[in-house]
């Protein structure tokens, strides 16, 4: 089964674009997630679709095997430094967007841009500004956007997460993981960010673990997604530097993403 979306919104305001984003605290493996997220959602979905590397401290970029040159961040210090000798005719948001337009990664399934390192000393209300309006831009021209976001709660207290369809709280099968997943969802209700659906995704479970897997759901008061087991062949992968995007068809973990798409975000999406 592959499913077309269509991106942007009609001037009747069907919505076109799908965005999810995953969160949880560090260590929970959300970039590993994230990665398993597009190997599989890619043979759904009809058209490229844009993954967001939102974390500076992630390599998400490594997780699919790809390289990059420049991150956002490196174009906003490289933009600073040259924003006022720009020729007249051609703006700032110009240049700003030719800028991302360039840094913007192509494979044959899907767009990929990362974000980098976050603001130096000084004021970046300006750039920042321009840059969430490119941004969004840029993302209706996809169907689905798939971002990875900063460990723990900084990108929801400064608002750089934009609404979103839904938001997957990823923790490992401990009360501070889940508690943590709790803060997270409880900052996007104080911050009026609109979340259309939430939901808990308990990663790196043993057999032993799965008894506190019920406990953990109810610290956490998130919907429950999808269970997510400890494998080996993602420890083995990390291990020799292989990227996660090269997992075979056995690995558990992706067995697993596999499932929660198809069971259930396939579903969010066309509803």
């Amino acid at each position: 089964m592959r499913l077309f979306v269509h991106s942007g919104r009609s001037m009747e305001g069907e919505k076109l674009t799908f965005s999810i984003a995953v969160s949880g605290k560090g260590g929970t493996g959300k970039t590993t997630i994230t990665a398993l997220l597009v190997k599989t959602l890619i043979k759904k979905v009809n058209g490229p679709m844009l993954v967001i590397d939102a974390d500076p401290n992630s390599n998400l970029n490594e997780a699919l095997g790809i390289k990059i040159n420049s991150t956002i961040g490196d174009l906003r210090e490289s933009f600073l430094k040259k924003k006022d000798n720009l020729p007249p005719e051609q703006s700032k948001e110009d240049y700003l967007n030719y800028l991302i337009q360039s840094s913007i990664i192509e494979t044959d399934d899907y767009d990929f841009i990362a974000m980098g390192r976050p603001e130096g000393p000084g004021c970046y209300c300006f750039i920042n500004n321009i840059l969430r309006k490119i941004l969004d831009t840029i993302s209706r021209n996809y169907p689905l956007v798939l971002i990875d976001t900063e460990a723990g709660l900084e990108h929801f207290s400064r608002r750089t997460t934009r609404d979103l369809d839904l938001l997957l709280v990823a923790t490992d099968p401990t009360i501070s993981g889940a508690r943590t997943a709790k803060r997270i969802k409880e900052l996007c209700k104080e911050l009026h960010i609109n979340i259309e659906k939430t939901l808990l995704i308990v990663n790196r479970v043993t057999p032993s673990m799965k008894e506190r897997i019920d406990e953990v759901i109810k610290t956490s008061e998130i919907d429950y997604a999808s269970m997510i087991p400890e494998d080996p062949l993602i420890q083995q992968f990390n291990v020799e530097g292989k990227p996660l995007f090269d997992l075979p068809s056995s690995s558990i973990a992706l067995k697993a993403v596999g499932n929660l798409v198809n069971g259930l975000i396939l579903q969010l999406i066309i509803t």
